[in-house]
């Protein structure tokens, strides 16, 4: 694949899904798929949902235009209609989070039981891992994992879009750099690349429409797979890449998780703690928070690049450091627990004493 094709890739699917999202917006308007402030939410107005359909049409003409018909590229297709409809029906009216979960895992089944993507094995700093039998729930349970890892850090304009877009950048650079850019993965990368910048258009802040679950979910979904296939084409040389690009949401998503679980609440159950957040309760705006955020996954993605196509000893220090960093961060703020609650306790605590 030629840097020139792969040039009209990215510009064909920006463009489309530029001139195509304001349509989807009038669309969501008109059905009523609204994202109404409340308390929880950082806007104040009204905004329309279904953005992801704008991103799910780009990936569908990128394919149409660029891709090759094959057995992987079905499933991904077939999985991925299950994610977006079940994304789209929740944005016009949510449905409970067991139903989306049962669509998520009808779609991400397909990818291992009709595509044959199965991560087998693992190895990262020395250490291999062969799943064996368990391979195919393991591969459902990655790809369901990263698709909530998105959707839960989709909380500020432009911040999914933008790290999404990070992502399908730092893979595509990699697949350039080590010459392998022929690959079903670089396909989706780079359709995916233009698809997303192309909603980014619209909605980094002030944002005039939002992706919504069907857009952070497709999006975790087809993040999930491409690491999958890059992961077997050797476009990733390493199953640690993918999983430190994406080391902001999964960090964000495992301490929500543990967050709930320390105050006895539903896993599912939304709150305002997450890593942005954190930065909003420092005064920071949206814009600037969606900025820094972009800052460190920027340097993770340097990291990775080093990791590859560099000195991997450097790019392990490198990723240390960023994981220290953003765990220092994570301890200081109230992400996993409130401060000034543990505070007080410790005040009434003294009192009575």
């Amino acid at each position: 694949m030629e840097l020139k094709e792969i040039l009209l890739m990215v510009v064909t699917t920006f463009l489309f899904t530029v001139l195509f999202i304001p349509i989807v917006g009038k669309i969501a308007t008109h059905i009523g798929a609204l994202d109404i402030p409340n308390e929880r939410k950082v806007h104040k107005k009204p905004i329309p949902r279904l953005g992801g359909l704008g991103i799910y049409f780009g990936f569908l003409l990128g394919y149409i235009l660029f891709g090759k018909e094959s057995l992987q590229m079905n499933s991904i297709l077939i999985g991925s209609f299950i994610i977006i409809i079940t994304g789209v029906i929740d944005d016009i009216s949510p449905i409970p989070a067991k139903y989306k979960f049962l669509g998520q895992l009808a779609g991400a089944s397909i990818v291992p039981l009709y595509g044959g993507i199965v991560l087998q094995d693992i190895s990262a700093f020395g250490i291999y891992i062969n799943f064996g039998i368990l391979s195919i729930p393991v591969t459902i349970l990655f790809i369901v994992s990263v698709i909530n890892c998105i959707n839960l850090i989709d909380g500020l304009d432009g911040l999914a879009g933008g790290l999404s877009s990070i992502y399908f950048l730092t893979i595509g650079v990699i697949a350039l750099a080590i010459n392998n850019a022929n690959g079903l993965d670089i396909l989706l990368t780079f359709i995916m690349l233009g698809s997303t910048l192309g909603f980014l258009w619209h909605n980094f802040n002030p944002a005039k429409i939002f992706m919504g679950d069907s857009g952070s979910m497709f999006l975790g979904y087809i993040i999930s797979v491409i690491a999958l296939i890059g992961f077997k084409n050797v476009t990733l040389t390493s199953f640690i890449v993918p999983l430190l690009l994406l080391a902001i949401p999964i960090l964000d998503t495992l301490f929500a998780i543990l967050r709930r679980i320390i105050n006895h609440k539903p896993i599912s159950s939304p709150d305002k703690n997450h890593l942005h957040h954190q930065f909003l309760n420092m005064k920071f705006s949206q814009r600037k928070t969606v900025l820094i955020i972009y800052g460190v996954d920027l340097l993770f993605a340097l990291a990775s690049i080093i990791y590859v196509i560099g000195d991997s000893s450097q790019g392990i220090i490198m990723y240390t450091l960023l994981l220290i960093m953003v765990l220092v961060f994570i301890f200081k703020t109230n992400i996993i627990w409130d401060h000034s609650k543990r505070e007080k306790t410790k005040k009434l605590f003294f009192i009575k004493k």
